[in-house]
């Protein structure tokens, strides 16, 4: 399970400001599963950057609004607009080297 916060209730003031990852997952979801401690890890070794998840089945309208079809879906924004996404399991080397893109 992952430590990231459940950002959904506050979810545009969360993403307002600087470089900001959000993981759109589902409790039931195999390859979410086992993307979190991968997100942990990175998140830990980017302080400068804030993570935070969505559960895609407690958040329907924010999956909707972002047009996740498929899961894990990791959005990257920056200042409040959408930047990238990654969609599917990814390894620590690409999500740090996806992200670092946009410091």
């Amino acid at each position: 399970m992952s430590n990231l916060l459940d950002v959904s209730k506050n979810f545009d003031e969360f993403i307002a400001e600087g470089v900001v990852v959000v993981d759109f997952f589902a409790t039931w979801c195999g390859p979410c599963k086992m993307l979190a401690p991968i997100l942990d890890k990175v998140a830990g070794d980017m302080p400068q950057v804030k993570f935070g998840k969505v559960d895609v089945d407690q958040a329907m309208d924010l999956a909707r609004r972002f047009g996740i079809r498929s899961i894990p879906d990791v959005l990257i924004f920056k200042d409040g607009a959408q930047v990238d996404h990654m969609l599917g399991l990814r390894d620590e080397e690409e999500i740090v080297e996806t992200i670092s893109q946009y410091l």
